[in-house]
């Protein structure tokens, strides 16, 4: 047994599957609406792709206010990852919604997880997981 923070990022539709369970027994933790941010998959070139490939990433970065979406995001959660670590606690689950799970969340899980796997990399254990994209995971 690892004394490690395990947290658990998932990506979600909305539409869909809805806000993932936390089997934790916690009650849950964040829950991030993406739809604030222009989506992506209203554009043709886009709608077969994920928030994984670089054309939507490039879109997301370029064209929206994802990035400083992203930044305030990676600031709050430091706040509770540092007092979770600092009290001992074992889990944190972080969740990003979107209308369909496919480009604006799976982006935001994506890069919240390397964020804090680089940040914390002896203290946490990130594990991401995209409800409505399995052939990521």
């Amino acid at each position: 047994m690892d004394n490690k923070l395990n947290i658990d990022i998932y990506s979600f539709s909305y539409k869909k599957g809805g806000i993932p369970v936390d089997n934790s027994g916690n009650g849950g933790g964040f829950v991030f609406d993406c739809r604030g941010i222009l989506n992506p998959g209203r554009i043709e070139e886009y709608k077969p792709q994920t928030g994984n490939d670089k054309g939507v990433q490039e879109f997301l970065e370029t064209k929206t206010e994802m990035p400083q979406f992203i930044d305030l995001i990676k600031n709050l959660v430091s706040i509770t990852i540092n007092d979770y670590i600092a009290r001992g606690f074992d889990h944190l689950q972080i969740a990003f919604g979107c209308t369909g799970g496919q480009h604006r969340s799976v982006y935001c899980a994506i890069k919240l997880g390397k964020f804090l796997q680089e940040k914390y990399p002896e203290l946490v254990n990130v594990t991401v997981t995209h409800n409505e994209q399995p052939q990521l995971n």
